[in-house]
């Protein structure tokens, strides 16, 4: 007799898979969440304290809704716990008139009909004195968008999940997933469990697992850093999220929160990295620090100070930036959710909705058509059934 089933069992429990375990716990299914170390950490894509939502999305105007129901979401979740989730400073997005990101971004809000205000660059330096940019330059605000304190997210995800009867094993890397029999049967390095569904929200490692699928995405090392910068010019109160589209980069950053001094990204770029070789090493190439520089001194000058804080970070990226989520091809009691390639983190609530949906109904009510498989093999996109 088989022991140690579980109505559904959640591989990879950090940003995605602890969203997911949270919701399926409170509609009564007690998942079992599994992780090859102990969520919150800094070994995947959440850790570096925030990260930003934007609702009119440059990305794909497909993306609105479920931004929109995110924000909700995350509005909810900040209810229900004793700290902070969300913080409304704004979003500001720089760059050149005709810059096909901004351009989806206005076009975006036009048709969803969000709050978006188009700024010169003269208008951009009035308001904010500690960014300088370009003649060519406008500004796009949205001054509903803000920050998410990414890792009381996860807490706040995690003490739900747990609360309401889900499990969590941490330390204990999933090492294989045999699919074809029922239930699938997941073994790690100490033993094996059986799950009448699987969720693969396995971030970095998700290609390693599914190695016979060959997916489509790269796992990229990533850096970010906090430079010292005058309160007065860069506070949360007086100073918003931002992100500059230089066309061939393209950098993102937020206010010095709670005094920690301004942070700092870029988007692109990056080093291809097996996901086990990642470490904590940042300056360890000598981009790391320079290319954060050359974006502050180009349109932050005056939060170009010292180095406080650096810190890297895994990234999958798919191979055309949008997100893989959908059915395995060969077992449909199981779920990919991966490849979220820099900007999924904003969407964890919905999609964690979504996959809970998926597990308790087979389906979801929300459109994830852009996110199939398919898509890589054929023109035809679909709903997860």
């Amino acid at each position: 007799m088989t022991t140690n089933v579980y109505d559904c069992i959640i591989v990879g429990a950090g940003t995605m898979g602890l969203a997911a375990g949270a919701f399926l716990a409170k509609s009564g299914i007690k998942p079992l969440m599994i992780d090859a170390f102990h969520p919150p950490h800094t070994h995947g894509s959440h850790h570096g304290e925030t990260r930003m939502i934007r609702h009119a999305y440059g990305e794909g105007r497909q993306y609105v809704k479920l931004v929109q129901r995110a924000q909700e979401l995350w509005e909810d979740l900040e209810a229900a716990v004793p700290y902070k989730i969300f913080e409304k400073t704004g979003v500001l997005g720089l760059g050149p008139k005709h810059s096909p990101f901004l351009q989806e971004t206005i076009e975006a809000a036009a048709k969803y009909d969000l709050s978006l205000d188009i700024m010169s660059a003269q208008g951009i330096m009035q308001k904010w004195p500690g960014i300088t940019v370009p003649e060519h330059f406008i500004g796009c605000l949205e001054s509903d968008s803000g920050v998410l304190f990414s890792e009381h997210c996860l807490k706040a995800y995690k003490e739900i999940a747990l609360a309401n009867g889900a499990e969590l094993i941490g330390g204990e890397p999933v090492v294989d997933i045999d699919f074809n029999g029922h239930p699938i049967k997941v073994t790690t390095k100490n033993s094996h469990y059986y799950g009448e569904k699987v969720i693969i929200t396995a971030g970095a490692w998700t290609a390693k697992l599914l190695k016979p699928l060959n997916l489509p995405i790269q796992t990229i090392r990533k850096v970010f850093g906090w430079f010292e910068a005058p309160e007065s010019l860069y506070a949360a109160d007086a100073f918003p999220s931002f992100y500059v589209d230089e066309g061939t980069r393209m950098f993102y950053g937020f206010p010095a929160l709670n005094k920690t001094g301004l942070k700092i990204g870029r988007t692109d770029g990056g080093q291809p990295i097996d996901p086990n070789q990642h470490k904590q090493n940042f300056g360890s190439h000598n981009s790391d620090e320079k290319e954060l520089r050359e974006c502050l001194q180009a349109y932050l000058p005056q939060a170009n100070g010292s180095l406080l804080n650096g810190r890297t970070c895994l990234q999958t990226r798919s191979i055309d930036s949008h997100f893989i989520i959908d059915e395995h091809p060969d077992q449909h009691n199981m779920l990919i959710a991966t490849g979220f390639s820099g900007h999924g983190f904003k969407f964890a609530s919905v999609l964690g909705e979504a996959l809970s949906e998926w597990v308790l109904h087979g389906a979801t009510q929300h459109d994830l058509s852009l996110f199939s498989l398919e898509r890589f093999s054929s023109n035809e996109k679909r709903n997860l059934t």
